[in-house]
């Protein structure tokens, strides 16, 4: 893991450089191929597969193209990302993935493909939120409130996440190291039993991504929002603070989800996919599509989101080491 960490920012950055290089050149126009496979990470169905779905929809109209979207779930996202690494580095093949198979996964054990060399970013498109959400076995009326609740009686407070060193666990750890307090961790599996039994007052506080099931659960009262992991409040909840307002900066996490390619994909096509990737989030119709699921659009340079792969890696290892977070 050691030389990981001390390889990883120069690798990442010498595939973001190549790529600026290539745009700014001017050279002919790459070609896009005529079919583009789309591997998403995630299982049909869900918001992150609705996203990827209207992504490449509009990816199709824009380039002329027909994008055909692969679902290959499982393992948090790495066997999707293993079948964008194994791919043909030739154009026809990008992956949708949130980016912790390359930031999280390598630091709890060996992955088949190497996030290192077998994987360049293309485009950030959206990051999802993290709510921590109180149930009905809390009486907290904020998340103040419900530290103050721990604090009080230690073990007392049982947190639900999806699992262990999920990114809502994650979260747990950051805000325990940051109050020394002592809050029970109730991992699961999923979140289908997780959002039943969080209906059903099994635990006091759940973290977990945002979604149009949990957001009809807040609209009905059955659940309460106490603050949320982003950059800044959700329209859809302003009252909600975020971590970082209540002074847990290094909470203050989401899932930063982008567009990757093969690794030797020719900078141009990278480049060119860049383009066309941003053009599309400066849509309104796919703006639309995120926002009303909570999940907010990104985009950027190739550079930017190489830096902050490299930025989260790093954390992510030291946050791992410093909780002896083990995978299941």
């Amino acid at each position: 893991m050691t030389d990981m960490h001390f390889k990883f920012k120069p690798s990442w950055l010498l595939l973001a450089a190549a790529a600026l290089c290539a745009a700014g050149a001017q050279a002919q126009a790459p070609s896009i191929p005529k079919t583009i496979r789309l591997i998403v990470a995630y299982p049909a169905g869900g918001v992150s597969d609705v996203v990827a779905r209207a992504l490449g929809d509009r990816l199709a109209a824009q380039m002329g193209t027909t994008v055909v979207v692969d679902n290959r779930a499982g393992a948090s996202g790495a066997i999707g990302m293993d079948a964008v690494a194994k791919a043909a580095p030739d154009g026809a093949t990008l992956g949708f993935s949130a980016i912790s198979p390359l930031v999280l996964s390598p630091h709890l054990g060996k992955l088949p493909f190497d996030p290192l060399k077998d994987i360049a970013p293309v485009a950030s498109v959206m990051y999802s939120p993290v709510l921590l959400i109180a149930t009905p076995a809390s009486k907290a009326k904020d998340f103040r409130a419900l530290i103050a609740d721990a604090k009080a009686q230690p073990g007392s407070v049982r947190w639900a996440t999806s699992g262990p060193a999920s990114l809502g666990h994650i979260v747990l750890e950051q805000v325990r190291a940051a109050t020394g307090v002592d809050i029970t961790h109730v991992p699961y599996k999923g979140g289908g039993q997780q959002l039943n039994d969080a209906l059903g007052g099994q635990f006091e506080i759940l973290s977990t991504n945002a979604s149009p099931t949990l957001t009809s659960h807040i609209q009905s009262g059955k659940l309460r929002p106490l603050a949320v992991g982003a950059p800044a409040r959700l329209d859809s909840l302003p009252q909600v603070p975020t971590l970082g307002e209540l002074g847990y900066n290094a909470a203050n996490i989401n899932s930063l989800f982008g567009v990757f390619a093969p690794a030797a994909t020719p900078s141009a096509l990278v480049a060119k996919y860049n383009a066309e990737i941003n053009k599309a989030l400066a849509s309104p119709e796919l703006r639309a599509k995120l926002t009303a699921t909570d999940n907010v659009p990104t985009g950027g340079t190739a550079a930017a989101f190489v830096k902050e792969i490299a930025s989260e890696f790093e954390s992510n290892g030291r946050i791992v080491k410093a909780a002896n977070i083990k995978a299941d």
